[in-house]
């Protein structure tokens, strides 16, 4: 998690050395960096794929965006897992009433027998013989013995099941906790940042055909593109010549890397 302030930023090299002003200032710009506050934004989704992870960890905050209307056959209640052939998509049934429901109210199927088929998909079928199955598969577990009215919550549910997986600290808030709103679109991501006392907005770069940065400037707030680079790892289900599959849920790399699952993020992101 971003935002904490190192001892690099404590002292300066003397302004009056020339030969080390340069350095004074590239200190003075990894300072101001540093003590940004970031909140990332985003629809609740359903095991979520690595993207929204990594944006997640680089934020200080981040705020469930459970105040706008559900997205029929988006990621809000589904996600593709790793199978032996295809990858398998995991789908949880809603009640279908308004097309302009939001997401919060947005109520899960229960007439229909989605959890012993998500979990079995998983135990069984996908993950049985991954690396990290063994460290996982009671909290997995313990999930789908829970019963769920609430899209929205079992949303977040899995969320945090693998932002602890990851070992990622981020606080996570729901928009509809932090009161009413009334803007959109641009002006709506600036009042939530605005609210949780955020200077910088982590935006995914699927959002710059629409993402206004100079509506949020008015509001003091900066947009940090996240420019997500996909991390490769060994997939337990493809063989070392077999194709990499990206885009799935996260799931997928915090039971084959474990404990470094983390680092494999964060690495990609550097680019090492």
């Amino acid at each position: 998690m971003t935002g904490m302030i190192g001892e690099s930023c404590a002292s300066s090299p003397d302004p009056a050395r020339p030969d080390l002003r340069n350095d004074r200032e590239n200190t003075d710009a990894t300072c101001e960096n540093e003590r940004r506050t970031r909140v990332a934004i985003h629809q609740p989704h359903y095991w979520p794929w690595s993207g929204l992870i990594d944006k997640i960890d680089r934020s200080d905050h981040f705020v469930m965006l459970d105040t706008v209307q559900f997205e029929r056959r988006g990621w809000q209640n589904r996600n593709y897992i790793s199978g032996t052939g295809e990858p398998v998509l995991l789908t949880v049934p809603v009640v279908q009433e308004s097309r302009s429901e939001l997401i919060r109210d947005k109520k899960i199927d229960n007439t229909r027998k989605w959890r012993e088929k998500h979990y079995r998909a998983l135990a069984e079928h996908c993950y049985r013989k991954a690396p990290y199955w063994s460290d996982h598969k009671e909290e997995i577990a313990h999930l789908y013995e829970s019963e769920w009215e609430d899209l929205s919550d079992l949303a977040i549910a899995t969320t945090r099941l693998l932002l602890r997986g990851f070992g990622i600290d981020t606080p996570i808030l729901r928009a509809g906790e932090l009161g009413d709103f009334p803007g959109t679109k641009s002006e709506l991501l600036a009042q939530i940042c605005a609210k949780v006392g955020a200077d910088t907005l982590i935006s995914g770069n699927g959002a710059r055909g629409y993402l206004d940065p100079e509506i949020l400037r008015r509001y003091g707030v900066e947009v940090e593109w996240q420019d997500f680079r996909h991390p490769r790892y060994p997939q337990h289900t493809r063989k070392a010549t077999e194709t990499f599959v990206p885009r799935l849920s996260a799931i997928d790399l915090l039971l084959n890397a474990g404990p470094n699952s983390l680092h494999v993020l964060r690495q990609a992101r550097t680019g090492t």
